[in-house]
């Protein structure tokens, strides 16, 4: 292998791995909602041949926290 050679494989090799690194993140993205998808189509399954549950009797009142931030964001509408 001459010099012309060895540069052309180099260039080559970086080029390829520019590619994988350009690449890669959008891989990765689409397992990854692909999973979440699967995950989602197996609760939906399940929850449609579970048997139905009664709703519960008691109202439901909004968390603490909630209502802070119910209170915080009307107080920014009104201050703005």
């Amino acid at each position: 292998m001459d010099t012309n050679q060895t540069q052309t494989l180099i260039a080559m090799i970086f080029v390829l791995g520019t590619l994988v690194l350009l690449v890669l993140p959008s891989v990765i993205g689409l397992v990854h909602d692909r999973r979440i998808d699967r995950r989602i189509r197996e609760a939906q399954e399940a929850r449609a041949s579970a048997p139905a549950q009664k709703s519960s009797s008691r109202s439901t009142v909004p968390s603490t926290a909630t209502w802070y931030a119910e209170g915080r964001r009307s107080k920014k509408l009104v201050s703005s």
